[in-house]
């Protein structure tokens, strides 16, 4: 971001400061999930959402020109512009999502390290729940069809009416016609639509033959968005139906992911490997460079995942170094020939308070117990080996 752009953006946070009177820190914790889409100078798009609805979200940028001087076969962090990057692989193909322009972006490659082509596969609508506010999608392969998990709402500030919503495609094409699934309900009463709660970040998995949602989420509904965020756990019925009442699997309470102004449970990504199951997170304040990794293993794989007690926590996993600020909000895939496991991740560009962000990979191992081993973020510019069997 330019040096004009962040001191407009400073002048526009103290003038917010000032009018609010409250700390530049409540001011940032008070817009912490708006701007944490953004991918331009903020004030610019602060300014856009009060004053138009739907506001339009910032595109994610195009692919990062690698350096002219990497040997063959090599290629290097950041890869593109952007943040929350999701990308699943179904054969030999990548796909990708991401909010653009307050609507969802989807794009399909061979390549791991290249997003290909991509193509708007559905815009918020002028009215209702999810007019605005578009956040964070992830698209999956289920029972023949893609489906879109994404979270909107009205917009604020206070940022208080995020809720989760499904698209379902009309076939195996992911560029495909979408139709609008409806919100999930994600509180703890399911009799009572009206009681849907604060809910972003949703993600699915299958374990031994059932299909389960885990989402970051309020505790109960609040009037302000400065609330702490927890780890929720549900089955399903099918891929846009929750079953049962919502389980809390983890809450920032680690001397490691706690500290700050804000403490965030966010981001959930299931992992599985060898029989075992494991749900990497984000804590911290994503803001901020603590943001980092931390880790849910389900002790037996036999055991009942809606039990908090069948968990056990660890961290932080993954996290920043004096190069690379920031690291958070990942998801995994394995390389073309499916022989490497990989990190996809977004990371700060600058050790200052904010959003500006880009999208980083690279390959992850296996400790002997059994766990993930993520190592250390490589640094910008570093040569990395494309991914095995990638052309």
């Amino acid at each position: 971001m330019a040096t004009e752009g962040a001191d407009k953006r400073s002048a526009f946070l103290l003038k917010i400061k000032a009018d609010r009177q409250a700390s530049f820190y409540s001011t940032l914790i008070l817009l912490h999930p708006l701007l944490r889409s953004m991918k331009k100078p903020f004030f610019f798009c602060l300014t856009f959402c009060l004053l138009a609805s739907p506001w339009t979200l910032m595109a994610q940028s195009s692919l990062k020109s690698q350096p002219d001087s990497l040997p063959a076969g090599m290629f290097a962090n950041p890869v593109w512009r952007g943040a929350d990057p999701w990308i699943t692989k179904v054969g030999h193909l990548y796909v990708g999502s991401r909010s653009a322009h307050n609507g969802i972006v989807v794009s399909r490659s061979l390549a791991l390290t290249k997003p290909g082509e991509s193509k708007t596969i559905w815009t918020a609508p002028q009215n209702g729940w999810n007019r605005s506010c578009v956040w964070a999608p992830e698209i999956h392969f289920l029972q023949g069809r893609w489906y879109v998990y994404y979270a909107a709402g009205e917009s604020g500030p206070p940022f208080i009416h995020q809720r989760t919503g499904v698209l379902r495609s009309a076939n195996e094409d992911p560029f495909s016609a979408y139709e609008e699934m409806g919100q999930l309900y994600t509180g703890d009463h399911p009799e009572d639509p009206y009681s849907n709660i604060w809910a972003i970040d949703m993600t699915l998995f299958e374990y031994r033959g059932n299909l389960y949602a885990v989402w970051s989420g309020w505790e109960k509904q609040e009037k302000t968005d400065a609330t702490s965020q927890h780890l929720y756990l549900s089955k399903m019925s099918n891929p846009y139906t929750l079953t049962g009442k919502r389980v809390k699997l983890s809450s920032p309470v680690e001397p490691w992911e706690t500290g700050g102004p804000l403490n965030l449970n966010e981001g959930p990504e299931p992992l599985q490997h060898n029989g075992k199951l494991f749900i990497v997170y984000s804590c911290r304040e994503s803001w901020l460079v603590s943001y980092r990794l931390g880790l849910l293993e389900l002790v037996r794989p036999e055991g009942d995942l809606l039990d908090p007690a069948s968990w056990k926590k660890s961290g932080p996993v993954f996290e920043g170094t004096d190069k690379v600020f920031g690291v958070g909000h990942c998801s995994f895939v394995k390389s073309p020939d499916d022989k490497e496991d990989w990190i996809i991740y977004h990371s700060k560009r600058k050790t200052d308070p904010g959003w500006d962000r880009d999208v980083r990979m690279q390959p992850f191992g296996w400790k002997a117990d059994g766990t993930p081993y993520f190592g250390s973020p490589i640094p910008a510019g570093q040569p990395i080996p494309i991914p095995s069997g990638q052309r």
